[in-house]
């Protein structure tokens, strides 16, 4: 067994996306778009705390204002996150990424 750390949020972010752009070319779907690179910013952000945040604190974290309008931008781009099943919002206005699911543990070999 290998002792290496579990893949990021992002890196499996990118797998599927690989996948699925695969998957997409076999059945002659339109492939979905990939996200701008403020939406990778802010979810690089999130894999960096390791918890979950809210709009105020993703913009503390990336370095920009704390005026009402970049909390506000802020919140529409972790709202649109949560749209696209990439971010979960448990309670209002705190964002997370998505729990990893864990494998059922195989008891096929007893």
């Amino acid at each position: 067994m290998s002792n290496s750390p579990p893949p990021s949020t992002l890196q499996r972010l990118q797998v599927t996306r690989e996948t699925v752009l695969e998957l997409a070319a076999e059945d002659g779907a339109p492939l979905p778009e990939p996200l701008p690179p403020g939406y990778r910013e802010v979810l690089a952000a999130f894999e960096q705390a390791g918890r979950g945040m809210r709009a105020r604190d993703v913009c503390q974290a990336l370095g920009i204002g704390l005026e009402q309008r970049h909390t506000e931008g802020t919140r529409a781009k972790l709202k649109r996150l949560v749209n696209r099943g990439i971010l979960t919002e448990p309670e209002p206005g705190l964002f997370t990424l998505p729990q990893p699911t864990s494998a059922a543990p195989d008891t096929s070999s007893n």
